[in-house]
């Protein structure tokens, strides 16, 4: 196992840095440092600091939708161009968190993990889209779920791949994202490699809090601080279907609403799957021709351990019968907006 840094980027799809577009500018900047996987996702609803919301049910959303960029490589690269993503980025939430490239073997003490893994578009497995057989594994081998996110730019082994109308797009980038237990991932990765020539995985370690809408634990209760002064914070990632309602309304349209209505949370982004399950349910998602998304979608929430445990009951009313729902540690977090920082880019340690 390696030692990797995954920086995620939230913002809006219409900032800037200068005369490009914010997006543009982050992707050819891991272009230029061979950053080894980057993939860029389209949300479908947030809110910030600011406390404007945007939904898939509103207009607003074709004016600035969210935007999540992701970037994972070893920690010594990342390390080495935190500063400049930064510094391109005039508004948005800057996460860090670290994670451990599979290279074969997991070590003990893991009781959940949860494994992020990137394929290209195209890449196919016995005629069919990899992502489909990546998912059937992990479905047989029990994980509480699993999401597929596609990709519409970022980078492959160090190569800016873009999506295009008139192209194989064979190379632009997949995010499999997979809940499990640790026995369940050291069943699963070997037949993983079996079916894929050398796949980056990387593996973070999670809690499952809620599981089919059953409450199986709380967040964990983190300090607010390490024990050298640098703030913790938590994400909350919340696993629903976009066919499932709560009050009429889609859960996670209803869990954006109810946390923006709170004033408890700093802020929520949404982002839509394409194929995925959760608890037993079968693989699932986009077809051709449908009525309707059955797709996975996923809310994630990022702030202090303070702020997670109260908005904590919010999201265990609304995933009442429904939705995978886990919690992590996240090391460092940086809020930008103009001059205003809040945060910080050094990573926090603490072992719970």
């Amino acid at each position: 196992m390696n030692d990797y840094l995954k920086l995620t980027a939230y913002f809006g799809e219409r900032q800037r840095d200068g005369s490009r577009f914010l997006a543009e500018a982050m992707l050819d900047l891991y272009a230029e440092r061979a950053v080894a996987n980057s993939v860029m996702l389209r949300g479908i609803a947030s809110f910030g600091p600011r406390h404007i919301i945007r939904t898939d049910a509103s207009l607003t959303l074709s004016e600035d939708p969210p935007i999540a960029i992701a970037a994972v490589d070893t920690a010594a690269s990342i390390r080495s161009l935190i500063d400049d993503v930064v510094a391109i980025t005039p508004r948005g939430l800057i996460t860090l968190e670290r994670a451990r490239r599979y290279t074969g073997g997991l070590p003990e003490g893991d009781d959940a993990v949860q494994l992020t893994i990137y394929v290209g578009r195209r890449r196919r497995i016995n005629g069919a889209a990899a992502f489909y057989a990546v998912c059937d594994l992990l479905h047989r081998n029990q994980f509480a779920g699993a999401t597929v996110y596609l990709g519409v730019d970022g980078t492959a082994s160090g190569r800016r791949r873009r999506a295009k109308f008139f192209s194989g797009n064979t190379d632009v980038p997949i995010m499999i994202i997979a809940v499990g237990t640790a026995e369940q991932a050291r069943r699963a990765l070997p037949e993983l490699e079996a079916l894929m020539n050398e796949p980056l995985v990387t593996v973070e370690r999670v809690q499952v809090c809620k599981r089919d809408g059953e409450l199986l634990t709380r967040p964990p209760a983190l300090p607010a601080v390490d024990v050298h002064g640098r703030q913790l914070r938590q994400k909350l990632t919340i696993h629903t279907d976009a066919a499932t309602h709560f009050d009429g309304a889609p859960i996670h349209r209803a869990l954006v609403r109810k946390l923006w209505e709170s004033h408890i949370v700093g802020g929520a982004t949404v982002l839509r799957g394409i194929w995925g399950f959760h608890g037993d349910h079968k693989p699932h998602g986009d077809k051709l021709i449908q009525y309707g998304r059955q797709v996975p979608v996923t809310t994630i929430v990022v702030d202090t351990p303070e702020v997670i445990a109260r908005c904590f009951d919010i999201i265990d009313e609304v995933t009442g019968r429904h939705g995978l729902v886990t919690s992590e540690m996240v090391p460092a977090l940086l809020m930008l907006d103009g001059d205003v920082r809040q945060g910080t880019t050094d990573l926090a340690d603490y072992e719970y």
